[in-house]
């Protein structure tokens, strides 16, 4: 039900029912393809591909390529509203990217900004470790009056990922180093998903102090009616 919630509270920053919005999530195993993949040629053998190894497909609201998630992964985004979403891309881009990287940092890693070559969905605001293995990528979304900023977080499971990936962008005919797909697990054994969740969190709270609030029975219900809408299909 990922993208549907993250398209309901789009709508809802944007049109003032709700204030700026953070979510933090666990995923599970799930391909997220962008709206490019969608499009694309192989796109069907690309879905077909991720389904054989078990992870379903799902269609985000973001920009980019195909990005997995595992258990051991974490969704983090953040719905802030804008009258004027498309002039500030690159500053949220730059601020957003730039606290998960001191995230990772306060971690212990050596968490830098930018692309690594032949990563998974491709960016220049991707979050890497010592410029050679990708630990985070990033995409945005925006429509009158917000944008969506969503990040994948490899905590750890790297190499479920690479594996997944592999048929996935060559049935899209896309550049991919499997060498290229790390987590903060391969540069920081032992960390945990909620090692990194307080290490979001922490930075959070030291930039916005957000209050911690349960989502409304009208927003749920209102993304599940439209989950299937996001569902992938060969």
């Amino acid at each position: 039900m990922g993208p549907a919630l993250s398209r309901t509270l789009l709508e809802q920053v944007a049109s003032g029912q709700r204030p700026a919005t953070v979510r933090l999530s666990r995923p599970g195993r799930v391909v997220a393809f962008g709206r490019r993949d969608v499009v694309a040629p192989g796109y069907g053998k690309a879905v077909e591909a991720a389904a054989g190894r078990g992870f379903p497909g799902m269609e985000r609201i973001s920009g980019g390529r195909a990005a997995a998630f595992t258990e051991g992964a974490l969704s983090f985004t953040l719905t802030v509203p804008d009258p004027r979403p498309a002039e500030g891309t690159e500053q949220r881009f730059a601020e957003w990217s730039g606290l998960v990287r001191d995230a990772f940092r306060d971690l212990g890693a050596d968490a830098r900004i930018g692309p690594v070559p032949g990563e998974y969905c491709p960016g220049e605001h991707s979050v890497n470790a010592d410029d050679r293995i990708k630990l985070a990528g990033v995409g945005q979304r925006m429509v009158r009056g917000a944008a969506h900023i969503g990040f994948v977080i490899l905590v750890s499971g790297s190499e479920l990922v690479a594996e997944t990936l592999e048929p996935v962008y060559a049935a899209l005919d896309l550049e991919y180093n499997r060498e290229a797909v790390g987590s903060l697990e391969d540069v920081i054994p032992g960390v945990s998903l909620e090692d990194a969740e307080r290490a979001l969190m922490k930075r959070l709270d030291d930039l916005a102090r957000p209050e911690e609030v349960a989502l409304d029975r009208h927003t749920l219900e209102t993304a599940a009616a439209r989950a299937t809408q996001f569902r992938s299909n060969p």
